[in-house]
């Protein structure tokens, strides 16, 4: 079984533009290109992985579309379409050409109408993409999870992922509520889950191993072993770990996994969800 990283970026850094990229962050105020991932992926057996996009705009999708193309080792590409468009579903169309093109996401995380995803407009554009074959990767907050499972229940043969666990907050130890809200899609089979992303959500100088079990847990309660994902969120899991010891974090907990299970959370379940 191939090993796939389900979720990793590239870009050419502008302050302007990724000034999200703050100087708490300052160890990624920089470039970082394919040619910087291919080796660490080599370094840890890792064979591929799928691209997602950090830019909303439609110039991103072809910049990340060159990199695909140029690497084969980029089996996919996640980008940014105006969902709430007129003329969304030409836009579909459009992409269409590119092989490589496998999904779309929002930052909904950064929106001031938490519920925007809910909105008519937002679940109109939702509802074309199963028509191009096309997933969603769902980018929030905690405080969007009703929101969040309010969407996918309307669309139960859409494919979903959800990124970074939410994003829990793992620093505070805080995790009832986001827990009674992650546990809502255990019974949504459409929707599958990114681990990735826990350690920008822990204490980024301290954190140890065992702030992340009580989280993995319940993901995994909700998820099981067929509707999850290992990704790195490289390279912005940088500020708080090297790309080695984020996946030891995870080769640590899936160790007492069948392999069976470990083959599926280390590439066959993105495999599978994003048609690589």
């Amino acid at each position: 079984m191939q090993r796939i990283d389900a979720h990793q970026h590239f870009w050419l850094f502008d302050k302007d533009r990724h000034a999200w990229i703050n100087d708490a962050m300052h160890v990624i105020q920089k470039d970082f290109m394919p040619a910087d991932l291919q080796p660490i992926l080599q370094q840890n057996n890792i064979d591929g992985c799928v691209l997602v996009q950090v830019d909303q705009t439609e110039e991103e999708n072809i910049f990340q579309l060159n990199n695909a193309v140029q690497f084969d080792f980029i089996k996919g590409v996640v980008g940014w379409v105006d969902l709430q468009a007129d003329n969304i579903e030409e836009r579909l169309r459009y992409y269409q050409q590119f092989n490589k093109m496998k999904g779309f996401r929002h930052i909904l995380q950064g929106e001031e109408d938490r519920a925007l995803m809910v909105k008519p407009a937002f679940k109109h554009g939702i509802s074309l993409l199963n028509k191009y074959n096309y997933a969603y990767d769902i980018l929030i907050f905690p405080d969007q999870l009703k929101y969040a499972y309010e969407l996918v229940k309307a669309f139960p043969d859409q494919r979903f992922v959800i990124d970074h666990i939410a994003k829990p907050y793992i620093k505070d130890k805080k995790i009832d509520e986001w827990k009674k809200d992650i546990s809502l899609f255990n019974n949504c089979a459409n929707v599958y889950c990114k681990i990735s992303g826990m350690v920008t959500e822990a204490d980024w100088k301290q954190w140890k191993k065992e702030d992340f079990a009580p989280y993995l847990d319940a993901v995994v309660e909700t998820f099981d072993t067929d509707r999850i994902m290992f990704g790195s969120d490289w390279p912005v899991c940088l500020v708080a770990a090297s790309y080695e010891k984020m996946l030891g974090l995870v080769q640590n907990y899936f160790a007492f996994f069948s392999k069976d299970e470990q083959d599926a959370f280390f590439g066959g379940n993105a495999i599978q969800f994003y048609n690589l």
